[in-house]
């Protein structure tokens, strides 16, 4: 599978709230397609030392929306037809962008500022990409 998944306890998210928004913007980006596989739930717990049920409740909510399939005796997948409620990839990260700007304007700093820090953790993101 092409997607990798960071899940991280210490952030305020919470893990299946983490998983769940990466997957979402995974299929946004075009990352996961109409029925790509998804790791199985012991595969990812285990590889993140993370509890199954954590892994199995992201997974169950985003079949309950739509976002994925349940496929009897084989991994869960990605949903053939894209739910019309599905974001865009701007409307995903809408969120962070909050953050930053509120982060941003309490510590007195400037637009251009905010742009060159930003534009420099994508260049060091694409860079490990590659």
């Amino acid at each position: 599978m092409p997607a990798r998944f960071h899940l991280d306890p210490h952030q305020a998210d919470p893990i299946y709230r983490q998983l769940m928004a990466q997957i979402r913007r995974l299929i946004a980006a075009g990352q996961l397609a109409a029925g790509d596989e998804l790791p199985s739930v012991r595969a990812l717990a285990a590889a993140h030392a993370v509890n199954p049920m954590t892994i199995s409740k992201a997974f169950s909510l985003l079949e309950a929306e739509g976002v994925l399939q349940r496929n009897r005796g084989a991994a869960m997948s990605v949903a053939a037809l894209a739910s019309p409620a599905t974001p865009s990839r701007l409307a995903l990260l809408e969120p962070v962008l909050e953050r930053v700007a509120a982060e941003a304007t309490q510590l007195g700093l400037s637009a251009d500022e905010v742009l060159a820090a930003l534009k420099e953790k994508l260049q060091q993101q694409n860079g490990k990409a590659r």
